[in-house]
């Protein structure tokens, strides 16, 4: 029997003027009805940067709603907002399920579709904004707590009840989690960079990414990406 894992929300938004003059459609709120997912994206979830965010690579983020009671002990101290189930602009939001516990390329029935695991976020500077935490999207990135991607297999309609049920693991030592660690942590480990590279179920951009580090055993600069200068 396949498991299965109940949502607690099923979210969408809308592109609005976000920090910067720059648009972002973060703010993702929870749906009551049905909700068709198309190859990029579900249909009414519009994203404000269409270059880093959405597309068949990331047409679906889900964000393990356990992480926010942990953020929430480690920024006690600081005026953080948005700390809540939907803070992280999530389309899915479960409990049970962790970036140690899904691997790339997992496959999940979700309603009418089928969804596959393709990458891990990559927090950017908006997180900085979008919690009121000036290293928001570094504390994201080290932390290992930054959600996960999937890639749309089979266009379907997804109502809000419908369980995420796992029918297939084709990679399942390659943990979310373990991506994470190859990527900020082990940055330049060869064998790992190696696999990495070699990943078919991974999105491109990231097996290009490892390529080019395993070629010039250099890390890219993060500075852009993390504080938006």
């Amino acid at each position: 029997m396949n498991p299965s894992w109940s949502l607690l929300s099923l979210r969408v938004g809308s592109a609005v003027a976000g920090p910067r003059d720059q648009p972002t459609a973060i703010d993702k709120q929870p749906v009551s009805r049905a909700q068709y997912l198309e190859e990029h994206r579900f249909r009414k979830d519009q994203q404000g940067d269409a270059v880093h965010h959405g597309g068949p690579e990331k047409a679906v983020h889900h964000y393990a709603a356990e992480h926010y009671p942990k953020w929430a002990e480690e920024l006690v101290d600081m005026p953080v907002q948005n700390l809540q189930e939907g803070g992280f602009g999530e389309n899915l939001s479960t409990l049970g399920l962790t970036e140690e516990t899904v691997s790339i390329g997992d496959t999940f029935e979700l309603g009418d579709a089928v969804i596959q695991v393709s990458q891990p976020r990559q927090p950017c500077w908006k997180l900085n904004h979008r919690f009121n935490v000036p290293d928001m999207a570094l504390r994201v990135q080290t932390s290992g707590r930054t959600g996960w991607y999937y890639r749309v297999l089979q266009p379907g309609w997804v109502q809000p009840d419908d369980p995420l049920r796992r029918i297939t693991r084709s990679q399942p030592d390659w943990t979310v989690a373990r991506v994470l660690r190859a990527l900020y942590h082990e940055r330049l480990e060869g064998d790992e960079l190696s696999a990495l590279a070699e990943l078919a179920e991974l999105a491109p951009r990231l097996r290009e990414l490892a390529a080019r580090r395993l070629s010039s055993m250099t890390v890219e600069d993060w500075t852009r990406r993390l504080t938006g200068a």
